[in-house]
Protein backbone atom coordinates (compact mmCIF):
# COMPACT_ATOMS: atom_id res chain seq x y z
CA UNK A 1 0.00 0.00 0.00
CA UNK A 2 1.39 3.51 -1.10
CA UNK A 3 1.44 6.56 1.29
CA UNK A 4 -1.63 7.68 -0.85
CA UNK A 5 -3.79 5.16 -0.71
CA UNK A 6 -2.63 5.01 3.25
CA UNK A 7 -3.80 8.82 3.81
CA UNK A 8 -7.11 8.37 2.14
CA UNK A 9 -7.74 5.28 3.92
CA UNK A 10 -6.72 7.15 7.41
CA UNK A 11 -8.60 10.53 6.35
CA UNK A 12 -12.09 8.81 5.69
CA UNK A 13 -14.96 9.80 6.97
CA UNK A 14 -15.64 7.71 10.05
CA UNK A 15 -18.82 6.84 12.63
CA UNK A 16 -17.75 7.83 15.80
CA UNK A 17 -18.67 5.78 18.56
CA UNK A 18 -21.98 5.70 20.73
CA UNK A 19 -22.28 8.39 23.01
CA UNK A 20 -19.30 10.50 21.60
CA UNK A 21 -21.73 13.82 21.05
CA UNK A 22 -23.44 13.38 24.47
CA UNK A 23 -20.20 12.99 26.08
CA UNK A 24 -18.39 16.27 24.47
CA UNK A 25 -21.67 18.28 24.91
CA UNK A 26 -21.37 17.13 28.57
CA UNK A 27 -17.57 17.74 28.94
CA UNK A 28 -18.49 21.55 27.29
CA UNK A 29 -21.35 22.40 29.77
CA UNK A 30 -19.98 21.36 32.77
CA UNK A 31 -19.21 24.40 35.25
CA UNK A 32 -15.73 25.95 35.66
CA UNK A 33 -15.34 24.77 39.50
CA UNK A 34 -11.74 27.30 39.97
CA UNK A 35 -11.77 29.90 37.63
CA UNK A 36 -8.89 31.58 39.56
CA UNK A 37 -6.54 28.57 38.48
CA UNK A 38 -7.47 29.72 34.53
CA UNK A 39 -7.03 32.98 35.61
CA UNK A 40 -3.45 32.11 36.97
CA UNK A 41 -2.55 30.23 34.17
CA UNK A 42 -3.19 32.52 31.89
CA UNK A 43 -1.36 34.77 33.48
CA UNK A 44 1.49 32.95 34.29
CA UNK A 45 1.62 31.88 29.99
CA UNK A 46 1.17 35.65 29.70
CA UNK A 47 4.56 35.90 31.64
CA UNK A 48 6.05 33.21 30.63
CA UNK A 49 5.38 34.35 26.26
CA UNK A 50 6.51 38.19 27.03
CA UNK A 51 9.65 36.88 28.84
CA UNK A 52 10.77 34.70 26.00
CA UNK A 53 9.90 37.55 23.63
CA UNK A 54 11.72 40.21 25.36
CA UNK A 55 14.66 38.27 25.56
CA UNK A 56 14.83 36.97 22.27
CA UNK A 57 14.25 40.85 20.91
CA UNK A 58 17.03 41.95 23.41
CA UNK A 59 19.21 38.61 21.58
CA UNK A 60 18.40 40.25 18.17
CA UNK A 61 19.57 43.69 19.17
CA UNK A 62 22.78 42.93 20.35
CA UNK A 63 23.19 40.41 17.51
CA UNK A 64 22.88 43.55 15.33
CA UNK A 65 24.96 45.67 17.54
CA UNK A 66 27.59 43.54 17.26
CA UNK A 67 27.15 43.07 13.41
CA UNK A 68 27.14 46.74 12.86
CA UNK A 69 30.60 46.16 14.76
CA UNK A 70 32.02 43.73 13.16
CA UNK A 71 31.08 45.72 9.30
CA UNK A 72 32.43 48.74 10.75
CA UNK A 73 35.96 46.97 11.73
CA UNK A 74 35.84 45.48 8.38
CA UNK A 75 35.43 48.85 6.72
CA UNK A 76 38.88 50.15 8.73
CA UNK A 77 40.88 47.76 8.00
CA UNK A 78 39.63 47.71 4.20
CA UNK A 79 40.85 51.46 4.36
CA UNK A 80 44.18 50.51 6.21
CA UNK A 81 45.00 47.75 3.79
CA UNK A 82 44.43 50.14 0.82
CA UNK A 83 46.25 53.06 2.43
CA UNK A 84 49.35 50.60 3.35
CA UNK A 85 48.81 48.84 -0.46
CA UNK A 86 49.46 52.64 -1.88
CA UNK A 87 52.42 53.58 0.37
CA UNK A 88 54.41 49.80 -0.31
CA UNK A 89 53.62 50.91 -4.14
CA UNK A 90 55.01 54.14 -3.30
CA UNK A 91 58.05 53.02 -1.99
CA UNK A 92 58.32 50.44 -4.74
CA UNK A 93 58.74 52.94 -7.57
Amino acid sequence: MNLEEQLKLALQRKQPPPGFRDRVLAATRRPQRHPYRSLAAAALLTLLIGGTTARYVEQRREGERAKEQVLLALRITSHKLRDTREHVLELSK
